[in-house]
Order: structure tokens, then sequence, then C-alpha cells
């Protein structure tokens, strides 16, 4: 997928990190509107919190900053708690008066609330949103960007946001997307494969090298016209080679 697959929309990726669960935690969004050839990086932190809550708040951020924005959007996370809870299980929560099926207060309420008073006013103006579940830590360059941003701020670090061009902006693959990462019927991801990499690859102009890191990665297919995958294992690497058709001589 590329940019023209996201002609008219807004494209927002997002992510939450903490240290410690709970612990400090920051969170991240890219939201990418190539309408208007515009980027803009937000990201924020908080003492003592969790995953969960930093991986809402960078939804709830982001949708804040969009509110004027009519575009129809989508929603591109690595966190499927969050998309099964503001598409299915949050209507039963607020039913019940905001308490689980075992009769327990629902975690985060108050983010839950304005998630989806978000959502519902988008709605009520005639906007739409998709919620789209992808792969994490597989080399998708706007799920790599937020996992920088929320985890930077999670650790005491104040990372340097960009709000620009898209022509300017440092990742020029941002809306390069393998198809085999999302599942856009139902927003859950397909991809099953994640943990520490083995190997990262790249292929330019039918030329693939191995990367040992994902910065080298995204130095390489910069600005190009690129695939790059993230390889769990020496077997992972051989299944993604010949799913390109290519093979390394080394």
């Amino acid at each position: 997928m590329t940019s023209s697959d996201f002609k008219d929309k807004l494209i927002i990726f997002t992510d939450g990190s903490s240290r410690g669960n709970p612990g400090p935690g920051g969170w991240g969004a890219v939201l990418v509107f190539p309408k208007l050839s515009e980027v803009i990086e937000l990201g924020g932190n908080k003492q003592s919190t969790t995953n969960n809550e930093m991986e809402m708040t960078a939804i709830v951020s982001a949708l804040s900053y969009s509110a004027d924005n009519t575009a129809p959007i989508v929603i591109l996370t690595d966190s499927k708690y969050v998309i099964k809870g503001i598409t299915k299980w949050v209507f039963g929560w607020e039913r019940n008066g905001w308490q689980t099926s075992a009769k327990e207060p629902v975690k985060n309420k108050q983010v839950w609330e304005a998630m989806l008073a978000l959502v519902r006013a988008r709605e009520k103006n005639g906007g739409t949103i998709e919620w789209k579940h992808v792969a994490g830590h597989v080399g998708i360059p706007g799920n790599e960007r937020v996992d920088t941003i929320a985890t930077e701020f999670a650790t005491g670090k104040i990372p340097d946001l960009y709000r620009g061009n898209m022509a300017s902006y440092p990742i020029q693959t941002i809306l390069s997307i393998d198809e085999k990462m999302i599942d856009a019927e139902s927003g859950v991801g397909r991809e099953k494969k994640t943990g520490p990499a083995h190997s990262y690859l790249s292929l330019v102009d039918g030329d693939v090298v191995r990367h040992k890191t994902w910065s080298e990665t995204e130095e390489r297919v910069k600005g190009k016209k690129a695939k790059f995958r993230k390889a769990l294992s020496a077997e992972h690497e051989t299944e993604i080679l010949k799913d390109w058709g290519v093979s390394l001589d080394s």
C-alpha cells in the first residue's frame, strides 16, 4: 500500500509504551494528510501509567487534534485491546454503568469516555473512522516511528516532533505498508509473527540487502520505491525472500 491508496484520507499511526505496568509511560502519534501534503507528529508522557492507557491516550490525542478535519480517518494501531474496546466492548460497558461483565469497574474509564465522545462527534457530522490492526515491530515505517516517539517519552527523553510538509519529512516511506500486515475488513492483523529481530531485509530495484538494525533499513529505503521486512528467524528470512522471489548471496 502506498500514498495513492490513502488519497483524500487522514492517516493516523498511534502507539503507547510504559516502563512497568504501572510505570513511567509515553505515547506517540503521526498524522499524515496526503491531500495537503502534511505530516504532524504528536507525543507526550505520564509519570505513572500503563501501556493500555498510553495506547488509548495516543488515539484520543490524535482525534482531538484532528477534530476539525472532516476527511475520512484511518487509524493504524498494534493494540487489539483498543480496537476491540472501541468497536465492541465499550457499548456494553456504557450500558452497564461502566462495569465489566464481571461487575468490576472498567479500567481507564475516563479515557474510554473521551475516545467514545470523539468518535460519536465525528460520526454525527458524517465523518468516518476505519480501525486497522497492524503487526508491531515488523518494519512498518509509521508503526516504528510512533513506537520510537512513545518509547523516548516513556524513558524520559524529549524527541524532536516533526510538523510540516510531507516532501521534507525524514520518513518518505511513511505510507508504505505491506498488505499482509493488516486486515482491511475486520481490523485484525493476519501477521502473527512478533519478537526480536533476526535480521531486517530491504529490496530496492531488485537488489536485496540484509541489515542488522531498523535504522540501517530505513536509511536504505528512504525516498525510494522499496520493500522491507523484519525477519524473526533464519526460517522467516527464507520465507520473506521466497515471497519476494529473490535470494541473498551470503
